[in-house]
């Protein structure tokens, strides 16, 4: 599945693809999960940012039902919005900007934008989990996890001493709890093995040290941005907005390299599996 930094890889190589491109058509596979990419006709691009995996774009001027007076500016203090086209990669889902529309019998095509120089940015997904919205701007209370969301990793909001009381507050493994997008966003399966192991925090842990939730803060703000420097991780599906594979796959510590040995102390890493999800850790370098 795509995280924080495949995610934001995406939202920067777009950005200038889009902002001030008008949407002159629509079209979307049907399904409720895709029919809403027709409410975006009519919007142009103000703004394209990122929240945790999922992408948020400001349009202004949507000729619709949706369409009111404007309700928020863009993040750069220009054109304001009327509504938010919000999409989520799900666990196969590509996002990119090709010269032509695609065929009608197009393979995994989930939904697509017709933009006003001819271009058509298009959504393929092959295993369905993704999602698209249009939504009032900055109303995300219809999107569950959206509206409910921790903080953003490089923020200050996401502190060492809130992610301890967190952590000790629940009943949870540390690793389901930093998947659960409410400590912090962005982080899933991949960062979340890189994150504990660098760490050296249990991924079955159910607390926290002062000092521990230190090195987590900083672990995960690390492999996060070792992401987003090597254009994402690409293990079998994810692939950029121009089609190209990300190289952080082979900077991975952790995940995945189970038998192995630990590049820190020479142990063989371990597999398990912590609330359904599979985890590689160093049982030395990561001790309960």
């Amino acid at each position: 599945m795509p995280e924080l930094p495949e995610v934001e890889t995406i939202r920067r190589q777009l950005e200038g693809e889009l902002i001030g491109r008008r949407i002159d058509d629509a079209w979307a596979f049907p399904h409720p999960k895709f029919d809403q990419a027709h409410d975006a006709v009519g919007g142009r691009f103000t703004a394209l940012r990122r929240r945790g995996k999922y992408l948020i774009a400001g349009l202004s001027g949507v000729n619709d039902r949706r369409a009111a007076e404007p309700t928020a500016p863009d993040d750069e203090g220009g054109e304001p919005a009327d509504v938010e086209l919000v999409v989520h990669l799900g666990m196969t889902g590509r996002l990119g900007v090709v010269e032509a529309a695609p065929p009608e019998d197009a393979a995994h095509r989930r939904a697509s934008w017709t933009l006003d120089d001819g271009r058509v940015l298009q959504f393929v997904d092959v295993r369905r989990f993704g999602r698209i919205a249009v939504v009032d701007a900055g109303d995300h209370e219809s999107l569950a996890t959206l509206h409910r969301i921790g903080p953003e990793p490089f923020d200050d909001d996401f502190d060492p001493e809130a992610l301890r009381r967190a952590v000790n507050a629940s009943r949870r493994a540390v690793k389901t709890q930093l998947l659960a997008q409410r400590v912090v966003a962005g982080v899933g399966n991949i960062y979340a093995d890189e994150a504990l192991w660098l760490a050296g925090v249990h991924p079955a842990s159910r607390r926290l040290t002062r000092a521990g939730a230190i090195r987590l803060r900083d672990a995960v703000r690390a492999v996060l941005q070792a992401g987003i420097d090597h254009g994402g991780t690409t293990l079998r599906d994810y692939r950029d907005a121009r089609g190209e594979t990300g190289s952080n796959q082979h900077q991975l510590a952790c995940y995945g390299r189970s038998g192995s040995p630990c590049g820190r102390c020479g142990t063989t890493l371990r597999r398990t599996v912590i609330d359904a999800r599979t985890t590689t850790f160093c049982p030395v370098c990561q001790r309960r």
